[in-house]
């Protein structure tokens, strides 16, 4: 999630990226965050809400002008505004922070005097957070810095589109925490972390990601294929294509032969097992496009889908035309 980080004394360092627990999916956030390039977003995804929230995400991170530790404190501070939180362990589950890492963040507020933390008298297994006078004055300025963030961010719209993308972001969140996240930044980040949990439950036991349709859809239909083309392509960095080569290698589904065009490079392409693994995610995919329209209401997927569009045009000139206008088959 981007958050500003509140230092001691209610200072702020600059916006970081909410990850995963301390697993592979920290390695997987940190090459995201850098993996977006200019370039031709690719038409047969500009039609998924998803894919376009990540490409959004990334561009966001790609801003952030400082790392790292305690970005989630000001996360915690921000939701304790609303009064005093009778269970530390349900507000890091509202929020989406690990339980371990919660027990951190709260410890670092709690020893920065701007969180209080105490037995809950009907659960003794619990605690109670509450927001203290110097918390307050943190939340105060960490709010200023995300507002000025946010600003900038979102220059390519409207005053009129701005809290028009909040909404429809908010309703990709959990309902327990749609009033918990503020800021285009945060939810942003929220609604791109949640959109993949569930993309990734529909593929659980498979070996696959929904990450991986982009890469196994493409290869299926430009047949052998250079990585640096594919990389161009997908418009992500070498890094990224590397890392999603390395596990489709891995996992059976890509070969690397010859480049029948130049026999001393290699050539990427689907194996008869990525065939029948690339029908499996395109099904999760198309659920959790089903399940994402559900969420936006009537209308909410194709103007969420133009936004985010304008949001990517400076990096993608095109972007706004072919996502205002796109349709899944």
């Amino acid at each position: 999630m981007t958050i500003v980080r509140v230092e001691p004394g209610g200072g702020t360092r600059g916006p970081h990226v909410e990850t995963e627990p301390q697993t592979q999916t920290q390695a997987e956030e940190t090459v995201e965050e850098t993996a977006e390039v200019p370039g031709a977003l690719p038409e047969a995804l500009t039609g998924f809400v998803g894919y376009l929230l990540r490409r959004v995400f990334a561009r966001f991170a790609a801003c952030s002008d400082g790392p790292e530790d305690g970005s989630r404190d000001f996360l915690v501070l921000d939701a304790l505004t609303g009064g005093d939180w009778a269970s530390q362990l349900d507000l890091a589950e509202r929020l989406g922070i690990n339980r371990t890492l919660m027990v951190g963040v709260v410890d670092r507020l709690e020893g920065r005097g701007q969180v209080l933390r105490t037995r809950n008298p009907d659960n003794r297994r619990q605690y109670i957070l509450s927001l203290t006078d110097e918390g307050r004055s943190a939340v105060e300025a960490g709010r200023r810095a995300v507002a000025e963030r946010d600003a900038r961010l979102t220059a390519a719209l409207t005053p009129e589109q701005v809290p028009r993308l909040n909404n429809l972001l908010a309703r990709l969140l959990p309902p327990g925490a749609q009033d918990l996240v503020r800021g285009t930044g945060h939810l942003v980040a929220q609604a791109h972390h949640r959109l993949r949990r569930l993309g990734d439950e529909k593929l659980a036991g498979t070996g696959l990601r929904v990450r991986h349709y982009g890469p196994l859809s493409l290869l299926a239909t430009s047949g052998p294929c250079p990585q640096q083309r594919l990389a161009q392509e997908l418009a992500i960095s070498g890094p990224a294509t590397s890392q999603l080569v390395d596990e489709l290698v891995a996992g059976g589904m890509v070969h690397r032969g010859r480049d029948p065009h130049d026999r001393r490079r290699h050539a990427l392409e689907l194996t008869e097992l990525g065939h029948t693994q690339l029908k499996r995610v395109a099904h999760a995919v198309g659920l959790l496009a089903a399940e994402t329209a559900e969420l936006l209401g009537p209308g909410g997927e194709d103007e969420l889908r133009a936004l985010l569009g304008r949001l990517l045009e400076p990096a993608h000139p095109g972007a706004a035309e072919a996502t205002a206008t796109a349709r899944r088959d």
